[in-house]
């Protein structure tokens, strides 16, 4: 990503700005009127053209202004961001709620819907369940020359089987490299740690290596399988209000009918990173004229879930990302006395 100069950042930044506002391309003429950049309207135009040059503005018709693209609203996102407190009103919304809360799927619920009526977003709210369960033993069996099957025994007598195509070439010192990884690697973890386990080069042949990565994808989905919990959403009704949305009907109809899938909410809202936002593209189809706002919610100082918010790409960052992050530190404290533990530091 091309680093921009203080004038691009700053015309950056007022286009998203207005864009946010507005939901219409924005021209150099009206950013001469509304800010003061020191330049004239030939030279924002210039410098306009250079960041859709470079990618960071799109323009969406032959004599329209421009509108801000991904990656500019990545870029505002990782380096023009200004850290913003949450307003007071907001705060003690969200306080209330958390306070008073009488079970769990009463608390995220009302979490998630007062997140969703101060952003006019989508929220989302989704919740593990089992994370502490460790795998006690695992193994694989070759069943054939194309077949395998892998055995995951746990810690609360659950046995999941798992068949695997293997990959052409495979030896019996390859499945025995592949039971040593997972002696060492998989047996005494927790399905949450096993989640995000990664493959290993073993440098012994091609079909090793295929092996081990495949054998990893599938423990890592059926770690997400075993400790999906619930899921709560709330605000879909603010979607329709979205000015992107109003001639395109179809789009928004096609990500409501796929938030009904519980395996696609849990696979859109999974992050390596406690919090992340992602723009656009960054997400799995049918997101990708979305952005998500997330962060994980604790119970304790264990990893309970992760509460979202669901918006076009025009989304106002500076807001949402403060208040989710907010609302997630306030439901953890919420959730952890109501469990009756000690708070994350």
């Amino acid at each position: 990503m091309a680093e921009l100069d203080p004038r691009k950042e700053t015309i950056l930044r007022a286009i998203i700005i207005e864009y946010v506002g507005t939901a219409e391309p924005i021209g150099s003429e009206a950013l001469l009127q509304r800010y003061e950049l020191g330049v004239r309207s030939a030279t924002i135009r210039n410098e306009m053209a250079e960041m859709s040059d470079l990618g960071y503005l799109e323009q969406p018709h032959t004599s329209a202004g421009r509108i801000p693209s991904d990656m500019g609203y990545r870029y505002y996102v990782d380096r023009l961001l200004e850290d913003r407190r949450v307003g007071e009103t907001a705060r003690q919304q969200v306080k209330q709620i958390a306070s008073e809360g009488d079970a769990l799927q009463e608390l995220l619920r009302d979490t998630a819907r007062i997140l969703s009526r101060i952003t006019r977003l989508l929220t989302v709210a989704t919740t593990i369940r089992d994370h502490q369960v460790t795998v006690r033993n695992a193994v694989i069996s070759a069943l054939g020359p194309q077949q395998a099957l892998l055995v995951l025994v746990l810690s609360n007598g659950h046995v999941e089987n798992r068949m695997l195509e293997c990959p052409t070439g495979l030896t019996l010192q390859d499945v025995g490299a592949a039971n040593e990884f997972l002696v060492s690697t998989v047996a005494g973890r927790t399905l949450r740690g096993l989640a995000r386990v990664k493959s290993p080069a073993s440098g012994t042949s091609v079909a090793s290596d295929k092996l081990l990565g495949l054998l990893c994808g599938t423990i890592r989905q059926a770690c997400r399988d075993l400790t999906r919990g619930k899921v709560v959403t709330e605000g879909e009704e603010y979607m329709f209000g979205q000015p992107e949305f109003r001639g395109n009907a179809s789009v928004l109809s096609e990500l409501l009918e796929r938030l009904s899938q519980t395996d696609f909410l849990y696979d859109a809202l999974s992050a390596d990173a406690p919090q992340t936002v992602t723009i656009g593209r960054e997400n799995k189809e049918p997101l990708h004229q979305f952005s998500v706002v997330r962060r994980s919610f604790f119970v304790g100082p264990e990893e309970a879930g992760v509460l979202a918010v669901i918006g076009p790409t025009r989304m106002n960052y500076d807001e949402s990302i403060p208040l989710v992050n907010f609302t997630a530190e306030v439901l953890s404290g919420g959730l952890t006395r109501y469990l009756g533990l000690q708070p994350p530091d």
